[in-house]
């Protein structure tokens, strides 16, 4: 079954856990985040807008509309944060789009584990099913950890992974979400479905669904060059991605391979010679 942004199955040692969250004195994971010194980001982390700064940035937890339904928890600021390896070689795949009248947008970068908290929370809330319309139409809530689709740790975590499309130049503006409007599946026609200014690969973003996986034989034509221009213009600067989603992606090697961070997304987060 497809997966949503998921880390290895396997227990985590430790180890693995400790140096994430003992940057600075905080909270543990997950705690309230609006007392005390927060976690910073070591110094390999920084804003992709200072990098690469034609890329757009579409940061679908900073909003509602979402698969939860609501801001996620460590979102302070709608921006991409990243290692640096990861910065400079979405800046290599965006000047190879940008010869070719695209360029890239990412939906999310580096994620909280504060934020994968948030996200387990609310996969065991069964009653709350408010955007299962869009977001999962097809699977029962209450298989989302079985099949994989929501873990209790994500790669996201770690900096070097994220969720990204392409968009046709010129871009035009995406609107605003309207709490509350009709929601339309995910893997409906994409004039029928929540508009996006990327071009079209079949599915939304976030969409739980086989189709979402990257060579999925159903996705055909247009849709399929388009996956396949995304996949093939990052590879060339060292990501891998997750087939079971068209739109995720890590870079490799990563620079934290074993260790997941808590660093609220905010400038404030990132260490002042940034």
């Amino acid at each position: 079954m497809r997966r949503i942004r998921i880390a290895p199955r396997a227990p985590l040692a430790a180890a693995a856990v400790l140096p994430a969250l003992a940057l600075a004195p905080a909270p543990a994971a997950g705690a309230a985040s609006g007392e005390g010194h927060q976690p910073e980001a070591p110094e390999e982390f920084v804003a992709l807008h200072d990098v690469a700064p034609s890329i757009r940035q579409d940061i679908r937890y900073f909003t509602g509309h979402n698969f939860v339904g609501e801001p996620i928890d460590g979102y302070r600021q709608p921006m991409c944060i990243v290692t640096k390896d990861t910065a400079k070689a979405l800046a290599g795949a965006q000047r190879s789009l940008l010869g070719r009248g695209y360029t890239l947008k990412v939906y999310d970068c580096y994620r909280p584990q504060r934020a994968v908290d948030h996200f387990v929370r609310w996969a065991k809330d069964l009653d709350d099913q408010k955007t299962k319309r869009e977001f999962y139409p097809r699977v029962e809530k209450n298989r989302l950890f079985e099949d994989g689709y929501i873990a209790e740790k994500s790669g996201h975590s770690r900096g070097s992974t994220v969720d990204i499309t392409v968009v046709k130049l010129p871009a035009k503006p995406t609107r605003p979400y309207h709490p509350g409007e009709p929601l339309v599946p995910c893997y409906a026609p994409k004039e029928e479905r929540f508009p996006d200014n990327s071009v079209d690969t079949g599915t939304g973003f976030d969409c739980f669904d086989t189709l979402a996986h990257t060579d999925d034989p159903r996705i055909t034509g247009e849709q399929r060059a388009n996956r396949e221009l995304l996949k093939s213009t990052l590879e060339r600067e060292g990501f891998t991605n997750l087939p079971e989603e068209w739109w995720h992606f890590t870079h490799k090697p990563e620079t934290f391979p074993d260790t997941y961070f808590d660093f609220p997304v905010s400038r404030h987060s990132l260490t002042p010679n940034h």
